[in-house]
């Protein structure tokens, strides 16, 4: 089930006039967490008529920013369990 904010980026993306197809593509399969699906409306709500290679350009920036958010986290997350091993031993 699509959260509020990922039904809210593909009806603002059909309003702009995108393909349908499009835009479920880029709101459900891709932008389909509400982090993603803000971000993408912030710029859509910055932006005037992008083309669609625009917005498959900003789709894809704000997939890599998630990664990277989710291997810092996970990055940090190993990096206490080292430290606690460190301090208290196996």
């Amino acid at each position: 089930m699509a959260s509020d904010r990922t039904k809210e980026l593909y009806n603002v993306l059909l309003d702009r006039g995108y393909p349908k197809e499009f835009c479920a593509e880029i709101a459900y399969k891709h932008l389909n967490t509400d982090y993603t699906a803000t971000r993408m409306l912030g710029y859509l709500y910055r932006m005037t008529d992008p083309k669609l290679e625009d917005l498959v350009d900003e789709m894809l920036a704000i997939l890599s920013d998630r990664n990277q958010i989710i291997q810092k986290k996970e990055s940090e997350h190993a990096q206490a369990a080292i430290s606690e091993i460190y301090r208290n031993g196996l």
